[in-house]
């Protein structure tokens, strides 16, 4: 069984921790990790696994304005310089039926309203994927970075549940 994991990221953080996520999920399953950009536009049969993560943008996903207010912020070091997961996710065309999910993002303030990995876990469920974990925050000290110490370890561990969970083939309430 293969995990595919989808990031989108503008300062690199979020690949930072998709990288760990990675690292994590690769104890216990074989993956496959991409910027959203290259990601497929279905899922392949041997998937048994997406994570799906993004930056936070203005209490959500991003969007075109909001990536396009991070490309001038960010200027050379842009990561993801096309469409984000937002839109990715609007156009899968299958292979997501019973297939194992989860979603992460980062974040700048615990205490902010809003994440993009509750909105694109919503869009996980709807286009019929099977939710093993509640969406996960990774945290940032300011826009552009850095992670807080730790985070990416926590990424690791929240990855090697994970790939747990899709052995066992359980899901969150």
């Amino acid at each position: 069984m293969r995990a595919l994991v989808v990031y989108e990221s503008m300062f690199g953080n979020t690949q930072t921790i998709a990288e760990a996520v990675a690292q994590g999920l690769s104890e216990h399953l074989h993956v496959v990790l991409v910027e959203v950009e290259d990601a497929p536009d279905q899922i392949d049969a041997d998937i048994g696994l997406v994570v799906v993560g993004g930056p936070t943008h203005a209490f959500g996903m991003s969007r075109p304005a909001t990536r396009e207010d991070a490309a001038g912020e960010a200027g050379e070091g842009l990561v993801s310089r096309g469409p984000g997961v937002r839109e990715w996710l609007a156009g899968l065309r299958g292979g997501a039926s019973g297939v194992s999910a989860a979603a992460f993002d980062t974040h700048v303030d615990k205490r902010l309203p809003g994440s993009a990995s509750q909105a694109a876990a919503k869009r996980l469920r709807r286009l019929g994927f099977r939710l093993i974990a509640r969406p996960e925050s990774f945290f940032v000290a300011d826009k552009a970075g850095p992670l807080l110490v730790g985070e990416e370890e926590r990424a690791r561990r929240w990855a090697a549940a994970l790939a747990t969970q899709t052995e066992r083939g359980r899901s969150v309430s």
